[in-house]
């Protein structure tokens, strides 16, 4: 007589959306693992991971920032709402932030999802699916990065309630995480071989108001550099407003503290800054990217801007584009204005402005800054950089300088003079320059 099969539950995760969004997938991956459950990445409907007599459930996390984000994230519902209904999975879950603001009228639109969950329900979700209670740290997680790099998050909310944007009507206030749990969460992906940690956060520069009674990222990335194997800390998403100082003084201070900083700053003109309720102007914008270069010397500074806001006429614009062309940002990404329900913006402002027109700026402004960044890119030509590998192609190693984050930024393409490993930080000298990309050869290896 054969033993009777015996049926195990999988579950495949997918998440789309920015970099938080990914940290979350990742700890509700770590969750399944903890109850027992295989759990995937982004695996293949097409390969041999799905090839099984298990049971399958796929698990969609979300994006609803805006319009686009929102529709790429329908349409991969939509996706696996068909895989379900042809029976290719046993059951499809959706989480993040389009279910957090949208399960209510998606619920009726998809029936064939079968549980609709909040951005950060993870544990509701796995005890749905496993029936068992996950037990790991709060900050456990499956690493979907390569190995030497990871995204650590140290808030959730945002308090800053922007005219245009959508994310607190999401995330709720702003929650700051404590420096000690954020540090040990540092040494344990250190032993896991991560070397270089990505600070993220909807607004780090409001980190520690609610738990500590006053602003201390500072202390923050000042204890995270102390964390023995660390070899670089990137910041990311700071707010222009009430810019602590104190932070340059780290950046400057600290080797291992990337001269790096993307802070989203929207818009360069007063009348188009307060309707959007920045509450910064002009010239505070210009003094404060000043003092940052003076006291960071060689940063390089990430900045998003927005075309198209209600009150953005030609005269505005062209505020914004002459601030492009004057500021000569290392980094920066553009956008058109899509107007978010609920938000003060959607409810103030009428949306008049043509899509085509914004996004006639939009490509405008980043004409702009290709020309800034080939001309960036060129003056270095002939220096030296800390150079990290993060993969290996046929006929080059791609990796990144402190100036570059995974995904967004230049790449470094790294000639084959020698075998370099993954992970493996080497001096590279730079031999050509394109606007999003460098070549080079590894310092030791030039004659």
């Amino acid at each position: 007589m054969s033993a009777p099969v015996v049926v195990k539950d999988r579950v495949a995760v997918y998440s789309l959306g920015c970099s938080k969004n990914l940290v979350d997938a990742e700890r509700l991956m770590r969750m399944f693992e903890s109850a027992g459950i295989a759990v995937a990445f982004e695996p293949d409907l097409e390969g041999e991971w799905f090839d099984t007599d298990d049971r399958i459930h796929v698990v969609v996390n979300t994006c609803g920032f805006i319009g686009d984000a929102q529709e790429e994230s329908v349409n991969e519902i939509l996706a696996w709402a068909e895989a379900r209904t042809a029976g290719d999975i046993d059951g499809l879950y959706v989480m993040g932030c389009l279910s957090q603001r949208f399960a209510d009228e998606l619920r009726t639109e998809i029936p064939e999802v079968d549980a609709w969950r909040g951005k950060t329900d993870w544990a509701s979700l796995v005890g749905l699916i496993t029936s068992r209670h996950p037990g790991s740290a709060p900050w456990d997680r499956v690493l979907t990065t390569p190995r030497h790099h990871a995204y650590i998050k140290i808030a959730e909310g945002c308090d800053r309630m922007c005219a245009f944007c959508a994310i607190p009507l999401i995330t709720g206030r702003y929650r700051s995480r404590p420096v000690e749990e954020i540090v040990e969460e540092a040494r344990a992906l250190v032993a896991r071989g991560v070397r270089e940690l990505n600070v993220i956060a909807q607004d780090l520069t409001s980190y520690g108001k609610d738990l500590y009674g006053r602003v201390e990222i500072a202390r923050l990335v000042d204890a995270l550099a102390d964390v023995e194997g660390v070899e670089w800390i990137r910041l990311h998403y700071a707010y222009p407003n009430e810019f602590p100082m104190d932070l340059l003084d780290v950046m400057a201070r600290r080797p291992n503290v990337c001269k790096y900083l993307d802070i989203a700053l929207q818009h360069a003109s007063d009348k188009v800054l307060s309707n959007m309720r920045r509450h910064i102007t002009l010239r505070e914008t210009e003094e404060l990217l000043a003092e940052i270069r003076r006291r960071v010397p060689g940063i390089h500074l990430r900045t998003t801007l927005m075309t198209g806001f209600p009150g953005e006429g030609e005269e505005e614009f062209a505020e914004l584009l002459d601030f492009v062309r004057r500021q000569r940002f290392e980094r920066m990404g553009a956008f058109a204005y899509s107007e978010e329900q609920g938000t003060y913006g959607a409810l103030h402002f009428e949306d008049s402005i043509p899509q085509e027109e914004k996004e006639r700026r939009r490509d405008l402004l980043m004409e702009a800054q290709q020309e800034i960044s080939a001309e960036i890119q060129a003056a270095k030509v002939g220096k030296t950089f800390k150079v990290v590998i993060d993969r290996e192609e046929p006929d080059y190693y791609v990796g990144r300088t402190e100036f570059d984050s995974p995904e967004v930024d230049p790449e470094v393409l790294v000639e084959k003079t020698r075998p370099l490993a993954r992970g493996e930080f080497c001096n590279v000298t730079i031999t050509q320059a394109y606007p999003f990309e460098l070549l080079g050869r590894v310092a030791d290896d030039e004659r």
